[in-house]
């Protein structure tokens, strides 16, 4: 039997989750919490085989809460099963530890098989995510050239997140940090480039890539 506890905060899919997963007999659910704090609390006491998950949560992420969780549940695997399909969310949730990720609207077949799959070793995907990750494995060959510049990760991913016209609050939002982080990161990248502004860094950034 695949033990699961459940972290959603939205009340109608939750229930739905408990209902997908309670209906087949090969699955013991050891805990349904509706947010962080209810899963950082009580997830060391559940102990399960596998924690379904959700990245928007009200005051926490679940990335974060895999982060936090990690240190107490060596054997637990965590299933992402969100509405986020962009690239950096799906990257992150894959860094935190995440083993699966699966979309909102799946059906509690392809739920039921995704759990059996990651007990079992696998690693599963929607089709659409899988996809997305190829294209996340190939674009990160392409940003290998990007260390010439002398940034950091981070400042890597928030000049590329630049690069694609977003706003300090979206990166913000993307990458977990406040905005002022983004501002502090963007000062860094400007004094390391040795330029002025955005725009010079930004150009500095393109030669870079496709050169």
């Amino acid at each position: 039997m695949i033990s699961v506890s459940i972290v959603e905060d939205h009340d109608h899919y939750r229930n739905s989750l408990v209902a997908s997963i309670g209906e087949n007999k090969r699955f013991l659910i050891k805990g349904v919490h509706a947010s962080a704090e209810e899963a950082l609390e009580n997830l060391p006491k559940d102990l399960p085989d596998i924690v379904i998950i959700d990245i928007k949560l009200k005051s926490k992420s679940g990335i974060d809460v895999i982060v936090e969780s990690k240190t107490n549940l060596h054997a637990t695997q965590f299933l992402m099963c969100t509405g986020f399909q962009n690239d950096e969310k799906i990257f992150s949730a894959l860094q935190a530890g995440a083993s699966g990720y699966i979309i909102k609207g799946s059906t509690a077949a392809e739920i039921q098989d995704a759990l059996i799959d990651l007990h079992h070793g696998g690693s599963p995907m929607s089709p659409f995510i899988a996809r997305k990750v190829i294209g996340l494995l190939h674009s990160k060959k392409k940003e290998e050239k990007n260390i010439d510049l002398g940034l950091s990760e981070r400042e890597l991913e928030v000049l590329s997140l630049l690069s694609k016209g977003l706003l300090y609050k979206e990166i913000s939002e993307m990458l977990f940090i406040s905005t002022n982080t983004v501002k502090n990161h963007c000062k860094n990248i400007y004094k390391r480039l040795h330029v002025q502004n955005k725009i010079e860094a930004l150009n500095k950034f393109k030669h870079y890539n496709y050169n």
